[in-house]
This record gives C-alpha cells, structure tokens and sequence, in this order.
C-alpha cells in the first residue's frame, strides 16, 4: 500500500501570538504493524518538539480522561501567568496513546468506526459520543483575552485552542494498528476492510497538527532523554 502524504497540521499553530513550527509529514499507509525508521520523519519531529523553550512538559494519557485537557490548561497559565515564562517559550505535548489517542480522530472516524461505542466514552447523561467533541474551540483565540474570564481563551480545555496555545498533540502509530485490528473484530468496521485498511484511513484522518510517532511509550523516553521533557503521568 502507498504511504499517503498528509498534511498534519493545516495552520500554524500559534503561541499567544508566536508562530509554532509545524510540518507536512508522511504519515504511514497501514503498511506495517511496527513503523520503520525510513517511514518516519525524525528530523521534522525534532523541530517540532525540539523547538527553543525554557519549559518542557510531556503529559502521558493512557485511559480516556477529557479531564486532561484541564490539567494542561493550568499548566499553561500558571507558567505564563504565575511564573512569567514567554509563552513561546513553553513546550507542552500531549502523549495519548491506549484509549486516549483518540482525541486524534477527527469525526469522519468517530462515526466511521462508532469509536465511542468502541471505547464506551458516554456523555454526561449517559449516551454514547458519536464525535470528538473535544475538539473545536469554544472561544475566540485573543492572547490581550482576560486569564480570569471564564469564556476566554485562557479558560478553554479545546484542543484546538490548546494547539494554538504551542501544545503538541501526538498520535501513536502502534495504538492507531491495533486498534484498527479490533475494530475489525468487533465488527465496527465495514465489511471487506482489513485491519491494513482502516489503520490507513484513520492515519489519514487525523485532526490537524496531529504527529504521528512509531510508539508512544517509546516516545515518551526519546522526550524526556534527548528533549529534557518533564513526565507528568495522569492517573485520575
């Protein structure tokens, strides 16, 4: 199978007014279960995440808790606005990988694959979610926004607002493949696909500014040995 060329981030992520630098990746076709060295844009990767920065700050999410999204919010302001750190000078990426990567799915998949049901991610009055509906911003993004204003920018858990804040939102390449394995044995997949097929279609249907890495936990230790990323594991 072809790789597919994709665009993984289609603006420029931005840093309460200063640009992050983003990149077009080949993102792997489904080929191989375990993503080769070849396949994989290690240079691009470490621009990205190896950008200029006083703070680090690697949070790890395994069990889809949206809860997270909070935790590096405050994190953020409290280094911005507590500590007095540039904001272009905060380097925070999000390693969710088990349940949590999807919060790189965009909706084509979540519907696709009924990955809530998938995943038993219910809404508060107990119905399955049938998006991400992490994603899209509830604010206008305005870093002169006041941190105390409860429907600003600063207050807003969105991905997307938080990509624009400078966080990095990782995909992983192994939980993609085998998640797309058991969908095809559960039968949420459409008849005919294979697991090939659908890790394919999920990796070519990612949010923007997704990166997808060859495997999470052994990004995590590239991030923390070579990049001096700070570990912050969520275990709520």
């Amino acid at each position: 199978m072809n790789r597919t060329k994709f665009l993984t981030a289609s603006a420029t992520l931005v840093a309460a007014g200063a640009a992050v630098p983003v990149y077009a990746q080949n993102v792997p076709g489904g080929t191989n279960l375990v993503e080769r060295r070849a396949n994989f844009d290690e240079a691009a990767f470490a621009r990205l995440l190896g950008r200029p920065a006083d703070i680090r700050q690697l949070f790890e999410a395994v069990s889809f808790k949206p809860g997270m999204f909070a935790n590096v919010k405050n994190s953020l302001n409290g280094l911005h606005f507590g500590f007095g750190y540039a904001p272009d000078r905060i380097a925070v990426a999000i390693a969710g990988h088990g349940p949590s990567a999807a919060f790189g799915y965009n909706d084509y998949i979540w519907q696709k694959y009924k990955i809530g049901e998938f995943f038993g991610v219910k809404d508060d009055a107990g119905n399955t979610v049938a998006s991400n509906t992490w994603l899209k911003a509830k604010s206008t993004f305005d870093p002169a926004a006041d941190p105390d204003d409860d429907t600003g920018m600063y207050q807003d858990t969105s991905i997307e607002t938080l990509q624009k804040r400078g966080v990095v939102m990782l995909t992983c390449h192994t939980a993609v493949e085998e998640q797309s394995r058991a969908l095809v044995r559960r039968g949420l997949a459409p008849a005919g696909m294979t697991g090939t097929d659908v890790a394919s279609d999920i990796l070519s249907h990612l949010i923007p500014g997704s990166v997808v890495v060859p495997s999470m936990v052994g990004t995590v230790a590239v991030l923390q040995a070579k990049y001096a990323y700070t570990y912050v594991a969520l275990t709520f």
